[in-house]
């Protein structure tokens, strides 16, 4: 009869345990669900000022100040990376994907040269109030393993979808497409299929729901908010 019972017992201690863990599947399954939607909501491709630069309407000066705008955050990338490796296992892949992010600064730096941006000019460039708050605002994400992840993966996602379109403007419109110049987009359009897959594969061992999404809004809030600040460079904006 004990016997009986203790393996009653342990069948539904199982059950409860398989129950639970479909549970926890689906919501996280549904949670990613809702970061992409947040992602294509605010999706920096319906920003005013990447509309005007796949339309050609921004002139080389905006393009310059773009440049040493989104400098800050390219530099900041690796950094973040830095705060969220800090708070995990250690992680080959992650490191290996820093370093990449690493090699990246001197690549967006021969961008903005190829723009006409003077190199000592951008490197000594502090950058407009706004892209001061949205590097602050990123780097107060990386705080937790998961919530850092939440907020690089709306990060990344969308880069090589932009990445393509900017290299796409920059030859229709500027006439740019020499490797020198456009190897930064070239190298993202692959690089950050591969990140934000990484990055996804991490959220699906997240469990605070509320946290992923507020992470991935802030996120998106931020980069939004640099490109914000890059419309000062614009004559009508």
């Amino acid at each position: 009869m004990d016997g009986y019972m203790q393996s009653g017992q342990l069948h539904g201690s199982n059950h409860c345990k398989d129950f639970s863990m479909v549970h926890n599947q689906r919501h996280i399954v549904n949670t990613i669900r809702m970061i992409d939607d947040i992602i294509e909501e605010n999706s920096l491709l319906k920003h005013k000022f990447y509309r005007m630069w796949s339309d050609g309407q921004l002139d080389r000066d905006a393009l310059v100040g773009y440049s040493k705008e989104y400098y800050q955050m390219v530099k900041a990338v690796p950094i973040f990376m830095e705060s969220i490796l800090s708070r995990s296992t250690f992680n080959d892949t992650l490191n290996a994907n820093m370093q990449e992010e690493y090699d990246h600064i001197p690549l967006w730096e021969d961008f903005a040269v190829g723009l006409g941006t003077d190199r000592d000019e951008l490197v000594s460039h502090e950058g407009r109030e706004e892209t001061h708050r949205a590097v602050d605002a990123m780097h107060g994400l990386m705080d937790r393993y998961h919530e850092g992840a939440a907020a690089m993966y709306a990060l990344e996602k969308e880069i090589p979808k932009i990445s393509v379109t900017k290299m796409d403007g920059l030859e229709k419109f500027y006439g740019i497409d020499d490797d020198n110049t456009i190897r930064y987009f070239v190298q993202h359009a692959e690089a950050d299929v591969r990140h934000a897959a990484e990055w996804r594969e991490i959220l699906k061992s997240g469990s605070e729901h509320d946290a992923l999404i507020y992470s991935a809004q802030a996120s998106m809030d931020a980069q939004n908010l640099l490109l914000d600040g890059c419309l000062a460079y614009c004559d009508n904006n």
